[in-house]
């Protein structure tokens, strides 16, 4: 119950924080989705000029990282230990999982397809929760503290059971690429 709380309050300072425009969370999921796919550029450059021995693409790629370790400064500010990279893997391996779900459900695979959009989904919302502070302690004074929310009232450790699921279900109330 008490969780049920913490999480209520949780949401409310989220939407208070959005009224006041501090936290523009539809415009920051639209530029995690750019983040990816310029990670997918990234990737699909490398086996480009791997492929064609032609060193072109090596700078293409150069210039694409350039632009994403920018972007993805937006979102990921001040980041402790790992953070930095674990989010840049975090949003590949969501969108590597969107992807081979895709290809499965072309495939007629649909309970393949599902199986990796629920992983893709989770991890890309693990991205958000520790981002925005939601998960136990990591990074307490991210984006939580400097939006003006109480790193306190987060509901979420890691002791929990379908950790990920729990997190997914609360970003998905959180963030909604919708709002304008």
């Amino acid at each position: 119950m008490t969780k049920n709380l913490d999480l209520g309050k949780f949401m409310d300072k989220i939407k208070k924080a959005e009224a006041g425009n501090k936290l523009d969370l539809s415009s920051d999921e639209d530029l995690s989705i750019a983040i990816m796919n310029l990670i997918s550029i990234e990737e699909h450059l490398f086996f480009t000029a791997n492929k064609t021995g032609k060193t072109k693409y090596f700078d293409l790629l150069n210039e694409t990282r350039e632009m994403r370790k920018e972007l993805l400064k937006l979102i990921v500010k001040n980041p402790e230990g790992e953070i930095w990279c674990t989010s840049k893997h975090l949003l590949a391996a969501s969108m590597r999982l969107f992807e081979v779900g895709t290809k499965a459900q072309t495939k007629g695979d649909k309970k393949g397809a599902y199986s990796f959009f629920k992983k893709s989904y989770h991890l890309y919302n693990l991205f958000w929760g520790i981002n925005l502070g939601l998960v136990g302690d990591v990074g307490a004074t991210l984006a939580v503290a400097r939006k003006g929310l109480d790193p306190k009232d987060l509901p979420l450790s890691y002791n929990k059971s379908d950790f990920l699921g729990k997190v997914s279900g609360i970003i998905g109330k959180i963030l909604d690429c919708c709002r304008e």
